[in-house]
């Protein structure tokens, strides 16, 4: 028996229908991964932690790239603003060399977030790949931004103390100082002090920044491995290896404790999956 030829139109006609729907889906759900908000919530407890500096909370921004949420990242200002943070931590690349981002973005978006609260800075890779790191700078610290190029601040909450250090990214100057000479530099302007290092990249923390004394490093670089899977610390590092690892959350290596962070933005043609882009808020707990 025949076929009648309005069935078969009919039936590629849903198929039709129905793969257009589908890919409708993929894309709503790709750019939601991409450009969708995620507030997280960490808490990073110690017992050497100063007294005064008990429920301290601290807002991570890393690896925006360029990234806008919201026209001029007021949708990014506004999230943060109500989140209410004693800090702001911008943990570099905030600029993307693939787009040339201009000064004026990092500087826009450091008066914003100093407006909020103290907001400290330290260099990613992408800065020093784009020219005059130095005008960056002076940008920065002219919105209101403290930038800690290889130095430390002491911070001062409640009648306590404690100690905030800040690195340059690796690609900077030759002849720059060096993570070593920095922890030499805290541990001779304090006996035995809580610290904080601020460090662009997560990857370096198990060979070279879990040995220089901080009690926490807090990095970005690693996007949260790019594509995230179940039982995966993430599926390709920002150096296209598979599974790396030190790219979200908590890692301990030589009486030291890395927070990472999965970052906000893309580099070029990478993209986000099941990695939505992280307003990282870090709570400190005496222990």
């Amino acid at each position: 028996m025949a076929t009648h030829p309005r069935k078969k139109r009919r039936s590629w006609g849903r198929r039709i229908l129905l793969l257009v729907l589908l890919v409708l889906l993929a894309a709503g759900f790709f750019r939601w991964s991409n450009h969708s908000l995620q507030t997280e919530y960490f808490t990073f407890t110690s017992p050497r932690l100063p007294q005064g500096f008990d429920g301290c909370t601290i807002v991570e921004l890393t690896d925006l790239h360029g990234a806008e949420f919201g026209e001029g990242n007021q949708t990014l200002i506004d999230a943060v603003r109500k989140l209410s943070p004693d800090y702001i931590f911008l943990t570099g690349d905030l600029l993307d060399r693939f787009r040339e981002t201009p000064h004026s973005y990092a500087a826009d978006l450091g008066a914003a977030m100093a407006g909020i609260a103290p907001t400290y800075f330290v260099t990613g890779n992408h800065e020093w790949a784009l020219p005059d790191v130095p005008d960056l700078k002076d940008a920065l610290e002219a919105a209101g931004v403290t930038v800690l190029d290889n130095r430390f601040v002491t911070l001062e909450r409640e009648g306590d103390t404690m100690i905030l250090a800040g690195i340059d990214d690796p690609n900077g100057y030759a002849d720059q100082k060096t993570p070593e000479e920095l922890a030499d530099e805290v541990k001779a302007a304090a006996e035995d002090p809580f610290w904080i290092l601020l460090a662009h990249r997560n990857d370096r923390f198990l060979r070279q920044y879990s040995l220089l004394g901080a009690d926490l490093v807090i990095a970005g670089h690693g996007h949260g491995g790019m594509i995230r899977l179940p039982f995966t610390d993430g599926l390709i590092s920002t150096d296209r290896t598979l599974f790396p690892s030190y790219t979200a959350g908590f890692y301990e290596e030589n009486g030291s404790t890395l927070f990472a962070s999965r970052g906000l933005g893309n580099s070029g043609p990478s993209f986000r999956l099941f990695n939505r882009p992280q307003i990282a808020v870090l709570t400190l707990e005496k222990g």
